[in-house]
């Protein structure tokens, strides 16, 4: 079985959080790391299962603005540059293929209703394309507006994607591949 996990980061958070599900997958079948500007498409035939994971910005999944904001926010130079995972699944939506998805976001530790929350309104758009959702969207919870992770957050993701491995039926004697 193979996976593919495409995330968005700004901070970094995020490309943690996705590092953590890449390593939980990678327990049970083949699972490739890639940052949404170098996501290509169409996406591979023998794919089994996507996650796609961005941070939670103005209530949802990022835009030009709230990315231009974010640079602004640190010195740092940003994890992801180039397009969101808002553009990039605008892109799937009419490649037109369908798999098993599974999404997640990065966001303050606050109900929903007051932060907004970027996995819920990219599994909206993922229903709208007639793709199944392998999950429940989840959130990961960041401590500060450029992080860190809340403590434990990586393990948690890691439990989280060996939950999806065994609903996809992931086997253990496939590997992984390094982040690209």
């Amino acid at each position: 079985m193979r996976a593919l996990v495409i995330y968005e980061s700004m901070f970094g958070n995020t490309r943690q959080v996705a590092e953590a599900v890449a390593d939980g997958l990678a327990r049970h079948g083949q699972v490739d790391l890639v940052e949404v500007g170098r996501a290509m498409l169409p996406l591979p035939e023998d794919l089994d299962l996507l996650v796609i994971g961005g941070p939670t910005h103005a209530f949802g999944m990022t835009r030009p603005n709230t990315r231009q904001s974010a640079t602004q926010q640190t010195s740092e130079p940003l994890v992801s540059t180039g397009i969101g995972i808002r553009e990039w699944l605008e892109r799937l939506a009419r490649s037109g293929r369908k798999v098993d998805t599974a999404v997640f976001d990065t966001r303050f530790d606050k109900p929903a209703w007051m932060t907004g929350s970027a996995a819920r309104g990219a599994a909206k758009r993922i229903k709208r394309m007639g793709m199944p959702l392998a999950a429940p969207p989840m959130s990961f919870i960041v401590t500060g507006m450029a992080g860190p992770l809340a403590e434990g957050e990586p393990a948690r993701a890691r439990a989280w994607a060996d939950t999806l491995a065994h609903h996809s039926g992931f086997s253990p004697e496939q590997g992984w591949r390094p982040p690209v």
